[in-house]
C-alpha cells in the first residue's frame, strides 16, 4: 500500500499532480476542500458541524477535519493507497493523522514536497486567479500573505515526517510532465 502526502505552499501545483499520480498508481485522491464541499453539500453529521464554524468565519476544529478523513478512508477498505492533498497543515494533525492510520494498520509511505520559489507561486496563483474566480488568488499581497503563512504554520509538517525519514522535496519548477516525472521518480525508489 502506498499512502503519500503531497505537500507543498499555495501555487506549487499540488492539486494538479496529486490527480495524475492518483491516475498512475491507482490512488484515492484526497483533498481536504474537497472533503468539506462534499461533507456540507451532503449535510452529514460532520459537514454540518463544519457548517456552523465556518458560518461564523472561523476555522474548522482539527477533530471534524479528521473525521471527513476517516470517514473517506473508510469508504475506500481496498483501496491500494491514498495521496493526501491538503492534509496534514500542522503537527497536531499529523498526529491525530498517525494515529488513524495506526487504528486502521496503515502508515504514511512518503510526504514529497514541491519547492517552488515565492515569486513563481505569486505568478501562478494571479495566473491562476484569473480563471478561477478565487479572489484570494487575485491580490499578490494576499497571495504572500498565504505563502507566509503557510512557512510558519504549514512547514514544520516537514521536520515531523523528516524525523521519520520519510520527507523528499522534488523541484516543483518546469512543465508539468517533467515535474510528474520526478514525482514518479521519488515514489518509484
Amino acid at each position: 500500500m502506498i499512502n503519500l502526502i503531497l505537500f507543498g505552499p499555495p501555487g506549487s501545483g499540488k492539486g494538479t499532480q496529486a490527480v495524475k499520480l492518483a491516475e498512475k498508481y491507482d490512488l484515492i485522491h484526497i483533498s481536504t476542500g474537497d472533503l468539506f464541499r462534499y461533507e456540507m453539500g451532503n449535510d452529514t453529521p460532520l459537514g454540518l458541524k463544519a457548517k456552523e464554524f465556518i458560518s461564523k468565519g472561523e476555522l474548522v476544529p482539527d477533530s471534524i477535519t479528521v473525521g471527513m478523513l476517516s470517514n473517506k478512508l473508510d469508504k475506500h477498505p481496498d483501496s491500494v493507497g491514498f495521496i493526501l492533498d491538503g492534509f496534514p497543515r500542522t503537527i497536531a494533525q499529523c498526529e491525530a493523522l498517525d494515529e488513524i492510520f495506526s487504528e486502521k494498520e496503515m502508515a504514511i509511505s512518503k510526504l514529497i514536497a514541491l519547492d517552488v520559489a515565492e515569486d513563481e507561486l505569486v505568478k501562478r496563483l494571479v495566473e491562476r486567479g484569473k480563471t478561477s474566480g478565487r479572489a484570494d488568488d487575485s491580490d499578490s499581497n494576499i497571495i504572500k500573505n498565504r505563502i507566509k503563512v503557510y512557512h510558519a504554520e504549514t512547514s514544520p509538517v516537514y521536520n515531523y515526517y523528516d524525523e521519520m525519514k520519510l520527507s523528499h522535496t522534488v523541484d516543483g519548477i518546469g512543465s508539468i510532465e517533467d515535474i510528474f516525472g520526478r514525482l514518479c521518480a521519488t515514489i518509484d525508489s
